[in-house]
């Protein structure tokens, strides 16, 4: 990791131990506003159906704006940035932004994501005369039989990521997030809590607050807990709140959350045998 110092000019004297400013690399956790309709009034009836009232449901989230779906079509961000904000989150930037609105985006504070776009491959150019003189020329192939196919057992492929362990509780306002890792979490996550992990997050113990799995897109994340009570989960951005309750599962067993195509799971952990 690399770390960049800023000095002061009259601190130039100092002691070289003396950092009184530090600008270090660091991560970010934060969430992705996908939009698909640019009509104001659909946007914030669909968020106040998506938080159900709740003024603390995404707890200043920061969050990126992402306009991909509709980018040719115009958005009133004077009224909208101050919306998801009104909703509990955070933005910080926009991605996919017209080159027209970026002077408003920044007037509120935001920057522009830019999304660097794949090179596109040179095009393969026949010459003209090649293809003339091949054209009338017939080509007859015999054509042998096929081998029969060989059995080809399936790959398992093992991922071997390093864990974070917490052995102590996560109360409410705390926040965790285990980067390029497991969680381990071996006491509670209570209410107003939230843990945060690129792969998976394991609880022995009750979960009532947030858990966030596969943070940086890892679909294959799941999330175990001895008793599970969340007020949010999510896979690889995918998530489900249970304001309606919690789907019922047999008592006295741990609980798995998992992705199932674009959809959350919930079931409980049979031991084998």
């Amino acid at each position: 990791m690399q770390i960049y110092t800023i000095f002061p000019p009259d601190a130039m004297q100092n002691s070289l131990t003396r950092k009184p400013i530090e600008i270090k690399i660091s991560t970010v956790v934060a969430v992705a506003i996908l939009l698909h309709d640019s009509s104001f009034p659909v946007l914030e009836t669909a968020l106040k159906e998506m938080t159900a009232g709740s003024p603390d449901f995404f707890d200043d989230e920061f969050a990126v704006i992402d306009v991909e779906a509709i980018t040719e079509q115009a958005l009133d961000w004077n009224a909208l940035i101050p919306l998801f904000k009104a909703h509990g989150l955070n933005p910080v930037a926009v991605r996919h932004a017209r080159e027209e609105d970026h002077a408003t985006i920044r007037g509120h504070g935001l920057s522009i994501d830019v999304v660097s776009k794949p090179r596109a491959e040179p095009e393969l150019k026949v010459d003209a005369q090649v293809e003339q003189q091949a054209a009338p020329v017939e080509v007859v192939a015999e054509v042998a039989a096929a081998p029969a196919p060989v059995a080809v057992e399936p790959q398992v492929i093992i991922r071997n990521m390093p864990a974070v362990v917490i052995d102590t509780p996560v109360r409410a306002g705390q926040r965790i997030y285990a980067r390029g890792a497991d969680l381990i979490i071996t006491a509670s996550v209570n209410n107003g809590a939230e843990v945060i992990a690129d792969g998976s997050i394991h609880i022995y113990a009750p979960l009532r607050g947030r858990a966030l799995a596969g943070a940086t897109g890892n679909t294959e994340a799941r999330i175990f807990a001895l008793t599970m009570e969340p007020e949010l989960v999510s896979i690889a951005g995918i998530y489900r709140t249970f304001e309606n309750g919690f789907p019922p599962l047999q008592p006295h067993h741990p609980v798995q959350v998992k992705l199932l195509g674009d959809s959350i799971e919930v079931s409980s952990v049979k031991s084998a045998g």
